[in-house]
């Protein structure tokens, strides 16, 4: 019997096909030799495997689970209040991008949540949550605006 990431995984799947199905329709331009569906195709192509990757595993193992009756509790709650502060910052983060550009938006917000999702301890820890808010913000713009020509948001304080 295929359980809840089962069914989460047969739904992603569908909805990713659905929306290949669409992308499928766009019009190419005889001008750029990579169309507007080339970059969505993948990235949507690469869900459905994983959802239908995810369907799977989910039924292979249901063999393997206890029942229900032998299952015990969890004992994990929802922590609402964690859900609120990454929206907040996330709002945050939008609203900056704006005066502090994409580099600085993006550094600052990555560096956050690191620090908050996982707090560092020890100034070992606070180099890590640096060095990969930096790789993250520099290997973003890059891949965009390098790499696909998109422009990414300049600061009005930063021009940067």
């Amino acid at each position: 019997m295929i359980g809840r990431d089962g069914l989460a995984g047969l739904v992603v799947c569908a909805a990713s096909l659905v929306l290949f199905g669409l992308t499928l329709r766009l019009e190419e331009n005889p001008l750029v030799p990579i169309g507007p569906g080339f970059y969505p195709r993948i990235v949507l192509a690469l869900t459905a495997a994983l959802g239908a990757w995810l369907a799977v595993s989910d039924l292979l193992r249901s063999g393997r689970r206890p029942a229900a009756d032998d299952a015990k509790p969890s004992s994990a709650k929802p922590n609402y209040v964690a859900v609120t502060i990454q929206f907040a910052i996330f709002g945050l983060y939008v609203a900056a991008l704006t005066p502090l550009g994409f580099r600085v938006s993006t550094f600052l917000y990555v560096a956050a949540v690191n620090a908050i999702l996982d707090p560092p301890r020890r100034p070992v820890q606070w180099l890590r949550v640096l060095a990969l808010a930096a790789a993250t913000a520099l290997a973003t713009w890059f891949v965009f605006e390098r790499y696909l020509s998109v422009l990414m948001p300049r600061g009005r304080w930063t021009d940067f």
